[in-house]
């Protein structure tokens, strides 16, 4: 395909306050080498970028932030449950085109002019996140969020999209076939194990946590007037009750990430400095704790392991 080759840095970075053209509030990205070298691997080669990593850990907000610098066009398509495959391809409103049937059947309330339109069966398709971006004459970002939240052959259903970059249209016969080949990324929480055909077909990348010095950059970006003192105090207590949690639940364990860290440092903004600094000692209560401590079980460990310090 004859388009320009694009490049992904990290560099370009949206202000405080900007928004996207869907009027989605635009936040720092801030990735380290590896994860953009990933990135431009999968734009070079035209092949799906799978993004595991915490839950939190910032694999979602990747696609914003390349489409952001990139400036192309974003489709986003969270997966549920009971999403299918052909969701993202298209819906087709059989109940519609019945309704209009009979109505002309009967002749009532269609018109002339109408009749070509209700006889076509591409009248009532509906296109999904991968339906646009395939007829999108512009290369666009496509995140597939969650995918191991489908069913066990949903990542199958989707071999042909990710393969050959088209798919058939049942109900016209219509071949869709992507006209620039789109950016795709996958995120998955690891919540259920990924066929091996689909995963051949991907790139993979496992989103790490944040080193000290990138977390600082971190919370430095999003809350650019905060004082040092604080975001060290700050960092110091966060990364003491991840190590926390790390041993209590193992590495593989739900433990508190950077998402959670932004949430936590806003709440602690709202206080005077002063204030905050002295909740913040490491001998002391956790302070605004339920912005971190997401369950029962989370309050019970840091319970008895602040009553035994």
């Amino acid at each position: 395909m004859n388009y320009k080759q694009l490049e992904y840095t990290g560099k370009v970075q949206p202000k405080l306050g900007d928004r996207d053209l869907n009027g989605q509030l635009l936040y720092p990205y801030l990735p380290y080498d590896e994860l953009i070298e990933a990135v431009n691997l999968a734009i070079y080669l035209e092949r799906p970028l799978l993004l595991k990593g915490e839950p939190g850990c910032g694999k979602t907000r990747l696609a914003r932030a390349v489409a952001y610098e990139l400036d192309l066009p974003l489709e986003a398509w969270y997966i549920k449950s009971t999403t299918r495959a052909k969701d993202g391809r298209y819906t087709y409103d059989a109940v519609g085109r019945l309704r209009d049937a009979q109505l002309a059947a009967t002749a009532r309330m269609i018109k002339d002019e109408d009749i070509p339109r209700i006889t076509n069966p591409a009248t009532y398709v509906q296109w999904g996140a991968l339906g646009r971006a395939f007829q999108n004459t512009e290369r666009t970002v496509v995140l597939i969020d969650e995918i191991d939240k489908a069913d066990i052959d949903f990542p199958n259903d989707l071999l042909l999209e990710l393969d050959e970059q088209r798919f058939i249209v049942d109900e016209t016969g219509e071949n869709i076939q992507a006209k620039a080949a789109p950016i795709v990324f996958i995120t998955s929480n690891d919540e259920k194990d990924l066929p091996d055909a689909f995963l051949r077909r991907c790139l993979f990348h496992k989103v790490e946590f944040p080193s000290i010095p990138r977390l600082v950059e971190i919370v430095n970006s999003h809350f650019p007037a905060a004082p040092e003192a604080l975001i060290n105090k700050a960092l110091a207590r966060f990364l003491k009750l991840r190590d926390d949690m790390a041993k209590d639940k193992g590495e593989t364990g739900k433990k508190v990430t950077t998402s959670e860290l932004i949430d936590w440092f806003r709440v602690l903004r709202r206080y005077p400095e002063d204030e905050v600094l002295a909740k913040l000692e490491l001998d002391g209560k956790l302070p605004y704790a339920e912005v971190l401590l997401k369950t029962w079980d989370d309050h019970l460990r840091y319970l008895r392991g602040s009553r035994g310090r």
